[in-house]
């Protein structure tokens, strides 16, 4: 199974959201990571149909999406950052409207709606309107409404908006179970929502792709260049102007530690283990 993104440009105007994007996708979670006002939306939605490309091509298995029509719109499962409802509708009637859209038969249509209620701890308010849930909840609709015909890809953007520490864990885990054989794509400026989980990366800077690959390959290209040390807080201005500062920790006393990228660093500095943080940083660095 694989999705194809082929040189795919999509313009508004003057503008350029989206500048001849070239990736592959393949069953596993992709993690789609870049700021606010990157093009991912605008990407995303290219992919499931809603808008078309300016330039370019999208193919599923060879076809292009355009060619497969329903058929292609049958495999997908999205979830946009802002969902719409009915808000006199409750939440079961909501799953069974979605479902009733995307042609699944009653009997399956059924079993899926229980099975993802308890899945996703709604079954207590299946009954209540999705306009009296809180945002959690109501994010939890979201994303079993994009799960409901059981989708081989599945696009979700900014995944955990939301939700809690215990549902963004228990979302992470149902993403990580049925990846095996689905494709996976979250969109997201939170480099903590798919750094355990993302199989690949895709970094997204002013509408192009500035890297995309596994996950481990990309954070081990710096390693051996991130280094921890503590430095006084009056110097941090001219040390930022020499390297990539990642992060810093104020210790008080006017000293403040910091996390940056070097190849020749500073004086009792520690060498440690690099994240998806200072990939991600250090990229857009360069593209500043």
């Amino acid at each position: 199974m694989e999705l194809r993104i082929e040189k795919v440009t999509k313009e508004f105007k003057d503008l350029k959201a989206v500048k001849d994007v070239e990736l592959n996708f393949t069953p596993g979670i992709w993690g789609l990571l870049g700021p606010n006002g990157a093009g991912k939306t605008t990407l995303m939605r290219m992919m499931v149909g809603n808008l078309k490309p300016s330039q370019g091509k999208i193919y599923f298995d060879g076809n292009t999406i355009s060619s497969l029509g329903g058929e292609y719109l049958g495999r997908i499962g999205y979830l946009p950052q802002h969902f719409g409802y009915d808000k006199n509708q409750s939440v079961e009637d909501f799953l069974h409207y979605i479902g009733s859209l995307k042609c699944i038969d009653k009997a399956t249509r059924n079993k899926h709606i229980t099975d993802l209620l308890e899945q996703f701890n709604l079954s207590d308010v299946k009954r209540k309107k999705i306009d009296k849930l809180s945002g959690g909840m109501k994010r939890r609709v979201g994303i079993c409404q994009a799960m409901l015909n059981n989708p081989d890809i599945l696009i979700v953007d900014e995944p955990t908006a939301g939700l809690d520490i215990e549902e963004r864990r228990k979302f992470r885990q149902y993403l990580t179970t049925i990846s095996k054989e689905k494709i996976v794509i979250l969109s997201t400026h939170i480099v903590s929502d798919i750094e355990f989980i993302a199989n690949y990366l895709i970094l997204m800077e002013k509408g192009k792709i500035i890297e995309s690959g596994e996950s481990h390959t990309l954070i081990n290209s710096i390693d051996g260049m991130v280094f921890e040390t503590v430095v006084q807080e009056v110097k941090m201005h001219s040390i930022e102007q020499q390297y990539p500062i990642m992060n810093f920790r104020n210790e008080g006393n006017g000293l403040v530690t910091i996390r940056y990228i070097a190849k020749s660093p500073l004086e009792n500095s520690k060498l440690v283990k690099p994240n998806l943080n200072d990939f991600y940083l250090s990229k857009v660095e360069e593209v500043q």
